[in-house]
């Protein structure tokens, strides 16, 4: 089989839409403009896309579906003649009046497997490579600098330390494309924003956050992540760290001291947690997502795991170990949900998100940082009702609430359909760069096997065999800063011993860059 051939094999094609949770393949044959009108009509009923709001555009929701545009223009069409909808132009077609007693949404069943795409684990090509040699100071000729990142272990200042190294190359996971920030988009919602406020609204506001952005929120996780809530119940933090120490506040009151978490799992989150005294006992992660039976063997009251798109596996919870982790939370157990990279799908279907299905048993946590930008600070945290009073009190002692511009911009953008046409276009873009990675690394680190290609902003790739025994990926990731290409050792994410890796960053850089930068990764492994 060709090496093309091979790599589409490899991928799963996505036939879904991140709308309501839309799936094609749940349409009847024949039957496909009836059931999308049926469920635009439950969605309308039940208030997830309420009165005033947009709908898709026809030809983008018909992409995202794998339709003709033909199909979608029929079911509005229908919801046209029955008066709940109406064409707008330019404006979009827009909801006008919500059906009475129509049937709700029924829920999509834990059952259905969300396994992760074949391309979570695309294995190298076959190459005449002997192998990559063990990497050390002496092999490579670069001691590790004194006083640089790879010096020490991960210390709690770890990622300051990395930020602030010089490169020309940075392919650490987790950095988003600024260069794409809708800038132009920002500054006519800035404006817009401006130009309604009152002298009013630049005092003091609600600890809970902005209304408006409390509301526009609401509606985006339940068009976007079929997560069903009401504005009074989201919390608007300064991105999922400030969820996670707040929590790491609230739920030692509650007599909560053991938050299990995934192996391999993000450091920094681990970091978090510990930093507020908690205990985070390690739970493997497999090509399922996490091992639930290993879970309920340790006892942990709760656990913290990222379902839509593991970090750093990229694997994605599948239906089995869904109903394992609602059995276990409805037996007690607390679920701390990071929706980590859930809007970044380019090769399988969405997937819901775990607080849709248990609310009261899901502290649920998400943020703009990889949509938009991290300096924008602006996250939400939804909790089960227990902890909300508590965790808003945390939230006014820490800071009195986020600035309340930023939060009414983003609101604007949410409302406009600014955010969504945003994420479309950077959706063809990463797709692109990651499919630059998955060559370079094919080329010049043939014996790496990648992992999590279908979704995301990063790769990552392990040295498994005897190879694998070979190589320190910390002094490899030494070397390759060396180089200047800064990318993150597998081994800083995990408790428990694995095979070594690297996690790989591809969201910021261009195809130019990260053919450059895995080059030089390649250089150092030899």
């Amino acid at each position: 089989m060709s090496r093309a051939k091979q790599e589409a094999a490899d991928r799963s094609i996505s036939s879904g839409s991140d709308f309501l949770q839309l799936d094609i393949g749940d349409a009847p044959a024949g039957g496909r403009a009836d059931w999308l009108a049926s469920r635009l009509r439950s969605a309308i009923s039940d208030g997830r896309v309420p009165v005033g709001g947009r709908l898709p555009a026809t030809r983008v929701l018909a992409a995202e579906l794998g339709v003709s545009r033909g199909v979608v223009t029929e079911a509005y069409q229908r919801l046209v003649e029955d008066g709940h909808v109406a064409g707008r132009g330019r404006g979009g077609t827009i909801v006008v009046s919500a059906p009475i007693g129509a049937p709700a949404v029924p829920a999509r069943s834990t059952g259905t497997s969300a396994a992760p795409s074949r391309s979570t684990g695309i294995p190298a090509a076959p190459s005449r490579s002997t192998g990559i040699p063990a990497v050390t100071a002496r092999s490579t000729g670069i001691p590790a600098p004194a006083a640089g990142p790879f010096a020490a272990g991960p210390r709690t200042d770890i990622f300051d330390s990395l930020r602030a190294a010089p490169a020309r190359i940075d392919l650490t996971p987790g950095v988003p494309d600024l260069a794409a920030f809708p800038r132009a988009a920002w500054l006519r919602a800035e404006r817009a924003v401006l130009h309604a406020l009152t002298p009013g609204d630049f005092g003091y506001g609600d600890p809970r956050g902005a209304p408006r952005l409390r509301e526009a929120v609401a509606r985006w996780l339940a068009r976007n992540r079929g997560i069903g809530v009401d504005p009074d119940e989201v919390l608007v933090v300064a991105g999922v760290a400030q969820a996670l120490t707040l929590l790491g506040q609230v739920l030692p009151r509650d007599g909560l001291r053991t938050v299990a978490v995934e192996d391999p799992g993000s450091l920094g989150v681990r970091q978090q947690l510990s930093n507020w005294g908690l205990a985070t006992p390690p739970i493997p992660v497999d090509a399922a997502g996490l091992c639930v039976d290993e879970l309920v063997a340790s006892d942990a009251p709760a656990v913290m795991l990222t379902p839509a798109h593991q970090f750093p596996t990229g694997v994605v919870l599948d239906g089995a170990r869904r109903r394992e982790l609602m059995r276990w939370a409805t037996g007690g157990g607390l679920i701390i949900e990071d929706d980590y990279d859930a809007e970044h799908r380019y090769d399988r279907p969405p997937v819901p998100a775990l607080r849709a299905m248990l609310p009261e048993q899901v502290c649920y946590a998400g943020s703009v940082s990889k949509l938009l930008a991290p300096a924008l600070r602006v996250g939400w945290l939804l909790a089960p009702s227990r902890y909300r009073a508590a965790l808003v009190d945390a939230k006014r002692t820490a800071d009195l609430g986020n600035a309340a511009l930023p939060q009414l911009v983003l609101a604007e953008l949410m409302e406009s359909g600014g955010l969504e046409r945003h994420l479309r276009l950077l959706r063809r873009r990463h797709v692109r760069r990651r499919d630059a990675m998955i060559v370079a690394i094919r080329a010049h680190l043939p014996d790496a096997v990648v992992h999590g290609a279908a979704a995301g902003l990063h790769l990552m790739i392990t040295f498994v065999g005897g190879r694998g025994d070979r190589v320190d990926d910390v002094e490899l990731a030494t070397a390759a800063l060396a180089r200047g290409v800064k990318v993150q050792p597998l081994s800083w994410h995990r408790q428990r011993p694995g095979p070594p890796g690297l996690v790989l960053g591809y969201a910021a850089s261009t195809t130019a860059e990260i053919s450059d930068g895995i080059a030089a990764v390649g250089a150092a492994a030899c």
